[in-house]
Parts: structure tokens; sequence; C-alpha cells
């Protein structure tokens, strides 16, 4: 695992090994799903969603911290790895059904089932990044809301 001052500067979880950025990739056409039904315009975005790798997704993206992620990931435990991969799988499922929804005009039941089956599979994975399994309340989720409640009334 690279070092302790790595891990802290690029967001990666001490234990896990782990980087809460991967799930923008996801938190992304979640919300933009959240939103189709008031603004339609957004189906074309959901549409061009593709799943992506953990790797893949840190070389695409760029991010600064890249190389010290991509480590932190190979040396993560394996059991935290495979739990993880359980979930970015299962939401990678889940969105192309969405998408499949979208494609048949049904905006507001894309919307719903990305709220009642996408959003708890996200809360899990994050929830994994933080260490703790699926089913337990991650304390950094709670406080992470209550940022977003205050920020939009």
């Amino acid at each position: 695992m690279p070092a302790p001052d790595a891990l802290r500067a690029a967001n990666i979880h001490p234990e896990t090994g782990l980087a809460t950025d991967y799930l923008n990739h996801f938190n992304e056409v979640v919300m933009l799903l959240d939103m189709l039904p008031g603004m339609p315009d957004c189906a074309d975005d959901v549409l061009g969603w593709e799943p992506c790798s953990y790797e893949a997704h840190f070389e695409r993206t760029g991010y600064s911290g890249r190389e010290t992620v991509i480590a932190a990931w190979h040396a993560a435990p394996r059991a935290v790895r495979a739990h993880f991969e359980t979930l970015v799988s299962a939401l990678d499922d889940i969105i192309a059904d969405l998408q499949e929804r979208v494609r048949a005009g049904d905006f507001s039941g894309a919307a719903e089932a990305a709220r009642s089956e996408a959003e708890p599979l996200l809360a899990a994975a994050r929830a994994a990044v933080h260490g703790h399994v699926t089913g337990e309340i991650d304390p950094d989720q709670n406080a992470g809301q209550a940022s977003v409640d205050a920020l939009f009334g």
C-alpha cells in the first residue's frame, strides 16, 4: 500500500485502499436520471453513459493522484475489492436497465428506479470505500447529505 501521506493526498481510505472519486462515474448518471422527467434533454447524456472500470476511470479522467489510486487499488485487501466490484457490477447492470427505460421513453419510471435501486447501491459502495459492509450506515454519507441539504435548502 502506498504511504499514508500519499493516500491522504489522493483521497484514498487508508484501510480499504479505495477512493470515493470513482463513484462520481455513477453519481453523475444517477443525478441525470433523477432530473430526466423535468429535463428530457438529459436523455442523450444518460444514454451515452457506459460502464468504466476503476482503473480506467482514473486513467481516463486524468486524476492527479491516479498512480497512487491505482497502486492502492492493487494493494487493497482482496475481500474489499471483491465486495466493491460486486456492487459496481450491480450498478452497471441497473444503469443499463435504466437506459432501456429511457430508450422506451419511460423517464419517470427510470427516475424512480434510479432512486429506489441505484442510489442504495451507491450508498453501499460509498460505505465499502470507508470499510463498512453492506447494511452498515456510513457516517460520512450522513454528513455529506446534510451538506447537500444545507446547500440547496
